[in-house]
């Protein structure tokens, strides 16, 4: 079981707040230190704040590794309807030198009238380091098209 609260953290006692993973949200480190963070602005720094849920990076650090932020296609299908899906796989630049034929696959979710980024996923070398930054991009409300007029970065 979990330990109900509202949204606050605030429990059935009105002095006993509850963060983290015995409150059963999102049960990850990061979000973990957000709830006490937004609970400390709020009960003692004057700035009362929510915690955002949204598009919360996250990844598997396995082999290969994971990474995922916002919405999986099947739940952006359910919200939207219709929706735009990119699929690309590529080698590492690192392996132009190494000659290594391990590929990432990289995959985006796209709003189709707004062209809004809903999600990306990936799979392959350092997608779990990489996924943090597509979580900045999806925060700050990214486009498809500002994916694409980004000038990438070569050895």
């Amino acid at each position: 079981g979990a330990i109900k609260v509202d949204e606050g953290f605030q429990t059935s006692v009105p002095s006993i707040y509850a963060v983290g993973d015995v409150i059963d949200r999102i049960q990850l480190t990061p979000v973990a230190l957000a709830e006490g963070h937004c609970l400390a602005d709020t009960l003692f720094g004057g700035k009362p704040r929510k915690t955002d849920y949204s598009d919360v990076p996250t990844a598997v650090f396995s082999q290969p590794p994971i990474g995922t932020v916002g919405l999986t296609e099947a739940q952006a299908r359910d919200k939207y309807g219709d929706v735009h899906i990119y699929k690309t796989s590529f080698r590492a630049m690192k392996h132009t030198l190494t000659g290594r034929q391990e590929k990432t696959l990289m995959k985006l979710i796209v709003h189709p009238e707004t062209d809004k980024v809903l999600g990306v996923h990936m799979v392959g070398a350092d997608s779990g380091e990489i996924i943090q930054l597509a979580g900045v991009a999806l925060k700050a409300g990214a486009t498809k098209e500002h994916f694409d007029s980004t000038i990438g970065v070569h050895p």
